[in-house]
């Protein structure tokens, strides 16, 4: 079955959503730059029992991680920035977490940098390069030609992500052979705020 991450969770409702539409993972943006960002606070009232809690971070130090496990019971550390493959090692050692790695891509060499970074992650996250000049490094709701992963050999479980939205996640899935799905602007109905609707309709789409 496609797993689906919906993330960018910051609302009781958008919550409710994902757990009700059987979503396997709920992402938390713990980057304060980004309109879905949450405190450690809020993400722990947000909580429910059922997907796995990803905590979406962007280039951490060590006390930046801490303080949110402080406070809420993650399951995965999402690093989303710059980190090296020797940092991704260490942040995985350091709290004993399993460490999904995003990495950009726009074209089929862009994978070569999977190899490098396999050894020293669980998962990776496979995403659009952001636009020159983005202040985000991921949710800008763009795409990448899908087509680059059509037969590539990815050596950790990984999820698709880049401008997917209920419209187009079927598709995404057969051309890239993607064994499972992220999204955040894509189930959106204005910047920042989730959609319940949009997000019960992405799940059914990506499984259908």
């Amino acid at each position: 079955m496609i797993r689906v991450k919906i993330c960018g969770i910051n609302d009781a409702a958008a919550m409710r959503a994902a757990v009700e539409a059987g979503a396997d993972l709920v992402g938390f943006v713990f980057f304060p730059p980004s309109p879905r960002a949450v405190t450690p606070a809020r993400a722990a009232d947000l909580v429910q029992p059922g997907p796995a809690r990803v905590g979406l971070f962007v280039d951490p130090s060590d006390e930046a991680v801490a303080a949110v496990l402080d406070a809420v019971p993650l399951d995965i550390i999402q690093l989303h920035g710059e980190e090296t493959p020797a940092r991704c090692a260490a942040v995985r050692a350091r709290f004993g977490l399993p460490v999904m790695k995003a990495l950009g891509i726009a074209a089929r060499e862009d994978l070569a940098q999977l190899a490098e970074y396999a050894p020293a992650v669980d998962h990776f996250l496979l995403d659009a390069k952001a636009p020159p000049g983005a202040p985000l490094p991921g949710g800008n709701a763009a795409p990448f030609d899908w087509s680059v992963l059509a037969g590539a050999s990815v050596p950790r479980p990984w999820l698709l992500a880049g401008g997917l939205t209920p419209e187009n996640v079927k598709r995404a899935i057969e051309i890239a052979g993607a064994p499972g799905v992220d999204v955040s602007s894509g189930v959106e109905a204005r910047r920042g705020v989730k959609d319940p609707a949009l997000i019960a309709r992405f799940v059914s789409a990506a499984r259908a």
